[in-house]
């Protein structure tokens, strides 16, 4: 079973746009850190400073979360459809990527997560299953 603070999702805003970030779901890529690094900065305390650069490119660099942990929206814009047909595609050494309207169900067919995209761990060792939780990296997972 998660905790409260398992689902918890934080919000960091402008009068534009808002970038959600649900930590259950990160698995430390670092693609935002390094697409924008002046508005993802995991060494800072807000790590995300949101006005650091336009809509446009924190959209952007949100794009690439490949765990679906960072979505943005636009205030005043409603959201867009479904634009990709699901996938799954294995990581290299890492995770599963699931795209294109992900819906994630425990054993009792309750709903775990649904959204765009979503990281399952497939080295058997997160900590939170079934998401990846970048356990691989230290266990050495090659697959």
């Amino acid at each position: 079973m998660s905790s409260n603070r398992d689902s918890l999702t934080k919000e960091y805003a402008t009068d534009e746009i808002v970038v959600e970030w649900e930590p259950r779901l990160c698995f430390h890529s670092q693609n935002c850190v390094r697409s924008l690094p002046q508005v993802f900065d995991d060494s800072r305390r807000p790590w995300v400073k949101v006005d650091a650069a336009t809509a446009d490119e924190v959209e952007a660099a949100v794009a690439r979360c490949p765990s679906g942990a960072l979505r943005t929206r636009r205030i005043g814009v409603p959201p867009p459809g479904r634009q990709q047909p699901p996938e799954v595609r294995a990581s290299a050494n890492g995770p599963l990527l699931l795209s294109g309207g992900v819906r994630i169900l425990d054993a009792d067919g309750e709903v775990l997560y649904e959204g765009e995209r979503a990281a399952l761990c497939r080295c058997g060792q997160s900590g939170n299953k079934p998401f990846c939780d970048g356990t691989h990296k230290k266990v050495g997972f090659r697959g």
